[in-house]
């Protein structure tokens, strides 16, 4: 008699439990296959607990699995002003990111709080890469992060197109573009309200240099940077340097 051939239920490969590992590797904003990018920010108060919450999330996340093949890094940079954190994740798509939401965030979340209390998140934004420049045969490892946020007045995605194609505009017109800045990359907020740029500088002294110089911020005098900064519509710009502090990948 011949016996039945027990059943024998497989994992599928893009389901496998993967390790959690740190990495001194830069994240690559223009990297292909990131279809949603995002970033949040959080308020820790003071250099030593921005500090002491790097070391809580690194831990909380480096005793768990990786939690989402659609998870292609998670980075934290350390803010200058020695209160802040900007976060930034890597998605393949927002519905990778719904999915950990509701099986793995709140636990984390919970985690470091415990260890870190009082922490203010400011709130998580949505983005897409939309234009990214960067020197030719650049190598340099980016020592400072540069974040321009830009918001408009009112949701108007084909605005967002055109101020960032009118800041590429005067940075090919530039008659004197700084040495140390080495990429930018501009994403559009999936609402339609801001653009954020994530600028890479080989320090923060190159960048505090830059906007010291002669001009209203990065850039010349010139018609072009005028046009950008007085573009209809535009409500308000902010700009924040950052370190890099801890960068999570699956292994």
């Amino acid at each position: 008699m011949t016996r039945p051939t027990p059943h024998v239920t497989r994992t599928p490969r893009t389901l496998r439990t993967r390790r959690t590992r740190r990495t001194d590797v830069r994240p690559e904003p223009g990297r292909p296959e990131v279809g949603a990018p995002f970033f949040s920010t959080w308020r820790v108060g003071t250099p030593d607990r921005q500090q002491a919450t790097v070391e809580s999330i690194a831990a909380t996340w480096e005793k768990r699995p990786w939690p989402a093949e659609g998870l292609l890094g998670y980075y934290v940079h350390t803010g200058d002003d020695g209160t802040t954190l900007l976060h930034q994740s890597q998605w393949r798509s927002e519905q990778d990111y719904e999915a950990f939401v509701k099986v793995h965030r709140q636990e984390r979340v919970d985690e470091i709080d415990v260890a870190v209390p009082g922490i203010e998140r400011v709130g998580l934004d949505r983005y897409r890469l939309y234009r990214s420049g960067v020197r030719p045969g650049e190598a340099r490892v980016p020592g400072c992060v540069v974040i321009v946020e830009i918001e408009f007045e009112g949701a108007d995605p084909e605005r967002q197109r055109a101020w960032v194609d009118a800041v590429f505009e005067a940075l090919e017109s530039e008659p004197n573009p700084h040495p140390g800045g080495i990429s930018a990359h501009f994403h559009l907020s999936t609402d339609g309200r801001k653009v954020l740029n994530y600028a890479e500088w080989e320090s923060a002294e190159a960048h505090r240099e830059a906007i010291g110089a002669p001009g209203n911020g990065v850039g010349s005098r010139t018609p072009q940077w005028e046009r950008v900064q007085t573009y209809p519509g535009l409500k308000r710009s902010t700009v924040s340097r950052y370190s890099y502090a801890l960068g999570l990948v699956p292994e």
